[in-house]
């Protein structure tokens, strides 16, 4: 049976996706409190695969994914999984609004929720935890006087209420999620591919290497930028295409990319995920 790690505790949006990606096909699930020992348990083969996040609509690029995936460490992307972040305030049963004092969530959940946190709960405070799950299990252990933002599942999971649904400030908040294993997927047609770079220090050069996939007429989806921590000012791009490096335009395109950058990794191709309606 497949041994899929996640991005730890139950009930997070990590987990939701886990699930989601399994579909009904039997598996064994490991929880890890970080990103990197998600990759630490991969490399240790303690896992077949593993789901971890690597950006979100409105937050932007989950900077410790990035930073693992510019190791060498022969992992690949071979799947995404994009799912809708539904925030919802999570009490104790019996508790009022007007009783809240502190809110609790991972610090993205909060950056989410500002208008609703402004408008119904200007005198909280707000106190960062580790994940959604976690917060959600500190109001749950709690007194009273306290919520959590965090998912349905969370408030399953620790048998909490929810007080207000979907508090997100915009409804086109979504958080992409990539799976690693030993390979990426066989061709579909409707692939994407995931790569990183880094470019000579002469001008001009991210332009020219940029322009390879416009000549190839390649659909580039995605760009993000890294320190390459080599010295200051120094980058990796982190790069989407649509298609799968075994196409033959995409691969003479990524011929001559290799020619133009002093660093070139291919993350790996994959299925590209359909986006759920929130």
């Amino acid at each position: 049976m497949k041994r899929i790690g996640y991005l730890g505790p139950r009930g997070t949006f990590s987990h939701e996706a886990m699930v989601k990606y399994t579909g009904e096909v039997p598996y064994i699930s490991r929880e890890y409190p970080s990103i990197p020992d998600v990759f630490a348990a991969m490399l240790d083969g303690q896992l077949d695969e593993a789901i971890v996040p690597i950006e979100n609509s409105i937050e932007g690029a989950v900077n410790a994914t990035m930073d693992m995936m510019t190791q060498d460490n022969g992992l690949w992307i071979r799947a995404e999984v994009v799912i809708p972040v539904r925030e919802h305030l999570l009490v104790k049963k019996g508790t009022g609004i007007s009783e809240i004092r502190t809110v609790i969530s991972h610090p993205q959940p909060l950056g989410q929720c500002r208008r609703f946190l402004a408008e119904n709960l200007p005198g909280a405070v707000l106190k960062a935890a580790h994940s959604t799950a976690a917060a959600a299990e500190e109001v749950a252990a709690g007194t009273g006087g306290m919520a959590a933002i965090g998912s349905r599942a969370a408030a399953e999971v620790y048998g909490l209420e929810i007080l207000r649904e979907d508090i997100q400030d915009h409804d086109s908040n979504f958080t992409r999620f990539i799976v690693l294993g030993g390979s990426d997927a066989e061709k579909t047609g409707n692939d994407k591919t995931s790569l990183i770079f880094s470019t000579e220090d002469k001008p001009g050069s991210l332009y020219r290497i940029l322009q390879i996939f416009n000549l190839w007429d390649i659909n580039m989806t995605r760009i993000e930028s890294r320190p390459a921590r080599s010295g200051l000012g120094r980058y990796i791009f982190f790069v989407d295409v649509l298609g799968h490096r075994e196409d033959e335009d995409l691969r003479d395109a990524l011929t001559m990319v290799k020619r133009k950058t002093s660093f070139l990794k291919i993350l790996g191709s994959y299925p590209v995920s359909p986006v759920d309606k929130i």
